[in-house]
């Protein structure tokens, strides 16, 4: 068995690092003809593989997810950064949607911001 030093040093290799999460900065959206295109920019401290922004996601007001825009890496280096998503299906009725963001190894922020329509 294994002996630390001192109990804070125990406490503190048990404990996890809890990553900030990912801010979305900016939202832009405009109708297309095959449907909503989204760009946002996030900001997140990502420090590689095992800690940076993974995602992003469109809600309706009733949660239900419109799309979703995974980031297949991390952007260390690069910040704040924008991805866009296209073709995403937004019926007439909703006039509001609900932006939120990913990291991992967090999951879902379970903070969605909240962002008007242009129509």
């Amino acid at each position: 068995m294994k002996r630390f030093a001192s109990p804070l040093l125990a406490f503190l290799a048990a404990t996890p690092v809890m990553a900030d999460p990912a801010v979305i900065e900016a939202v832009e959206a405009r109708a297309m003809s095959n449907g909503w295109h989204f760009s946002v920019t996030l900001r997140h401290g990502d420090t590689g593989w095992d800690d940076y922004a993974d995602g992003w996601r469109v809600l309706a007001p009733d949660g239900s997810v419109l799309g979703t825009r995974v980031l297949a890496h991390p952007h260390v280096n690069e910040q704040p950064f924008t991805r866009s998503l296209s073709g995403v299906a937004i019926p007439d009725t909703i006039a509001k949607v609900r932006i939120e963001a990913s990291t991992s190894p967090e999951g879902w922020s379970g903070k969605p911001q909240g962002f008007r329509l242009p129509r």
